[in-house]
């Protein structure tokens, strides 16, 4: 299995995609600032993911959330289920 998963942070609520096998590891890793991307803005929660068979299906998902529809979308999801 494979995770396409969204992190977020709570210093400027910055929205991270990515896709992983391993949910808990991965986001440990973030938080470990074992990624230099997100090393600078720790730390990072889980605040979405979606689980596919093949790692093409999470990639795909991954681009698609990475453009603007896939932006809207998360924000539609995200923000006004608060």
């Amino acid at each position: 299995m494979y995770f396409i998963y969204i992190l977020s942070n709570k210093i400027n609520s910055q929205l991270y995609k990515g896709v992983t096998k391993d949910l808990e590891k991965r986001l440990k890793e973030h938080n470990q600032g074992k990624h230099k991307y997100t090393s600078e803005f720790m730390p990072w929660e889980i605040v979405y993911y979606e689980e596919y068979e093949s790692f093409s299906e999470a990639r795909e998902r991954e681009l698609y959330f990475k453009s603007g529809s896939g932006r809207e979308f998360l924000k539609k999801i995200l923000f006004n289920s608060i």
